[in-house]
């Protein structure tokens, strides 16, 4: 089998400041003064698998376990401090979705931005546009600021962007949770449409039911390290005994 991914021996550190500033400049003039104290904090740790082609991973772990920080140093969000990851073929992140929307823009000028932002052409984004508007379910409020949006169209909006191309690699963090039962539903069936065409994915959720649904393995982060790496009903199982 053709390997897409591969992390190898990765660690993320991040400086947590114990100082409480009030501005940049008086960021700036304590570090200057050497006055900043920083608490290291390794989110990750030596972090090493290999995901294949087509395959669908499960990426479970309490809140604070590194899922997330993990998710983002693969789609390459984040650069880590130790080790490498390495990738074959488009990846679509749908982490944070719509963290490049302009509030003040309206729907449909966000739907150019963001998809600049993810790195598709204008003309692409035309292309694609009914399709976007159909699926977020809009209407008329596409020509409405984002501002007056409720979380939940922006949720649609933005997910609906995201996955209007064919990528190689799906990572999805918690946005099966986007929007309404209704939308839930189908922006589930859209992934998987998607995995049912090949497509390999990485899939952060606290919905064990989803994971079984979407899944066929898993791995169990805790505090930055990777406790277990295989089949989906194994790993599922060592997972609920730890959190009941």
């Amino acid at each position: 089998m053709q390997k897409v991914i591969k992390v190898d021996s990765v660690g993320m550190r991040f400086n947590l400041s114990k100082e409480k500033l009030d501005s940049l400049k008086e960021y700036f003039i304590k570090l200057m003064k050497r006055e900043i104290e920083h608490n290291e904090f390794w989110a990750l740790q030596d972090i090493s698998f290999d995901v294949e082609k087509g395959e669908r991973i499960a990426i479970l772990g309490l809140n604070g376990a590194g899922k997330s920080t993990l998710m983002k140093v693969i789609a390459g969000v984040f650069k880590p401090t130790t080790g490498t990851v390495t990738k074959e073929g488009v990846i679509a992140p749908l982490i944070e979705l719509g963290a490049g929307f302009d509030m003040q823009y309206t729907g449909r000028e966000n739907i150019f931005l963001y998809g600049a932002i993810l790195g598709h052409s204008r003309k692409y984004m035309e292309e694609k546009y009914d399709e976007i508007v159909e699926f977020a379910e809009l209407g008329e409020f596409i020509d409405v600021p984002l501002k007056n949006y409720s979380s939940g169209m922006r949720a649609r909006l933005g997910f609906s962007i995201a996955t209007v191309i064919n990528p190689d690699i799906l990572i999805l963090d918690e946005i099966l949770s986007v929007g309404d039962a209704k939308f839930k539903k189908k922006s589930e069936k859209k992934i998987i449409d998607m995995i049912d065409s090949g497509v390999t994915v990485l899939f952060v959720s606290h919905n064990i039911e989803q994971v079984k649904r979407i899944c066929n393995k898993a791995m169990i982060l805790e505090k930055g390290h990777m406790k277990m790496f295989g089949e989906l009903d194994e790993v599922v199982a060592v997972y609920e005994e730890s959190v009941k």
